[in-house]
């Protein structure tokens, strides 16, 4: 007798097209959305309600699959504007309804033409629940988007793909995003314009200073955020040479988010971290910049079990018991026991209690590990960018004394 199994995959796919499989043999059918085709990567979950299109957009998603746990995603279309970078590196998105029609006066196009644009690779109709708990018992895990299935898919050969993927530890993803060649950043927020009116606003000065920033894989809310300061804000790629960044005149040094195992981008730039760490110019760093301070400084990173992804993650600011509510997205972390005597802690997270911020007691060397610029998320954290901006003031002036 033969086999019905040939002509139930046929009805399956008639009726769910896309398939998301993972390492451990479960699989889950479902509707495919975006670019058709196949994709493995690091399962993640994200826990924001809103700004799916800056998360997508983030190049530190570079290799991973996308969960989003709030069910409606894509209600508001996509626009233009709202974009971290010009060329998104995230592996899928795994969402748990269908995406609609987008409805919102800043909409410019649906979502599902927008991942096709991007050539992203989704699938819609998934138990995002039962996805985030496995991801949040058992750790990270690896897996594969199919949209389009076809009639011969054998799932065995499949899951020994995933298998055979390298995964994301050890791998230098922020050379593969790092700009090629350094640029100059002129545009400001498109929103708190009455806040950043360079006006009335305390940043207002004849003389601006000149910021560089060492691109990792940097989301551009974090340049218009240095914009809005009314800094001079130069982009540079990472492999750039300490001779070479001081002939750009810096009055501060800025080390931006990024993707991969900080150890393997370690590699790259600590001795021209160590050389600009000499220079006292004020130093800060955001999420792989921050893990790349720590890194240069003596500490220790490791690889965490689920990471940090959301736009509602509490941190303590430990020097005034403060609580703050910040926007996050890492997988890897500062080893608490591994930070030298010359280095505070400056915030804890109130999830788990791991470092999101230290600073160099001797030293204008400031780095946290949640994102401060948001987008999305809240703006309890923008004072980290007048923090900076004091900072480099505070120098100007000695320096101008002596």
């Amino acid at each position: 007798m033969k086999s019905s199994r040939p002509k139930l995959l046929k009805d399956l796919i008639k009726q769910k097209n896309a398939i998301l499989i993972l390492e451990n043999g479960n699989y889950y059918w479902g509707h495919g959305i975006g670019a058709k085709g196949q994709t493995i990567g690091e399962l993640c979950f994200n826990t924001s309600m809103t700004g799916y299109q800056e998360i997508i957009t983030d190049p530190s998603y570079a290799e991973q699959i996308i969960t989003f746990t709030f069910p409606h995603i894509g209600n508001t279309g996509t626009n233009i504007n709202d974009n971290e970078s010009k060329f998104p590196v995230a592996k899928g998105v795994i969402l748990k309804a269908n995406v609609t029609v987008a409805s919102n006066f800043r909409s410019d196009l649906n979502l599902n033409e927008w991942l096709k644009n991007k050539n992203i690779i989704g699938i819609q109709g998934i138990d995002t629940r039962s996805i985030t708990s496995l991801i949040r018992e058992n750790g990270y895990i690896n897996g594969m988007i199919i949209n389009e299935v076809k009639d011969n898919l054998n799932i065995k050969k499949a899951i020994k793909s995933i298998k055979s993927w390298r995964g994301l530890e050890g791998a230098d993803l922020a050379s593969i995003v790092s700009c090629k060649k350094k640029y100059v950043w002129k545009n400001k927020s498109y929103f708190n314009k009455n806040y950043f009116n360079i006006k009335n606003s305390k940043f207002k000065s004849n003389i601006k200073k000149n910021v560089i920033v060492i691109d990792f894989g940097v989301k551009q809310n974090i340049l218009r955020m240095l914009a809005d300061r009314n800094f001079n804000v130069t982009v540079v790629p990472l492999t750039t040479s300490f001779d070479n960044i001081l002939k750009l005149k810096p009055d501060g040094i800025f080390l931006s988010n990024g993707p991969g195992d900080p150890k393997a981008t370690s590699v790259i730039v600590k001795d021209l971290l160590l050389k600009l760490f000499n220079t006292n110019i004020p130093i800060y760093g955001i999420c792989l910049g921050h893990q790349l301070i720590a890194l240069a400084l003596g500490a220790e990173t490791e690889k965490m079990r689920n990471g940090h992804r959301g736009a509602n993650q509490p941190v303590k600011h430990n020097k005034y018991n403060k609580v703050e509510i910040t926007s996050q997205n890492h997988g890897f972390v500062v080893k608490r026991n591994t930070l030298s005597k010359n280095v505070a802690e400056t915030y804890t997270s109130l999830f788990d209690g791991v470092v999101e911020g230290i600073k160099v007691k001797s030293k204008p060397i400031f780095s946290v590990q949640y994102h401060p610029e948001a987008s999305p998320g809240p703006h309890d954290t923008y004072g980290f960018f007048d923090s900076f901006y004091n900072a480099i003031n505070k120098i100007k002036k000695k320096n101008a004394k002596t």
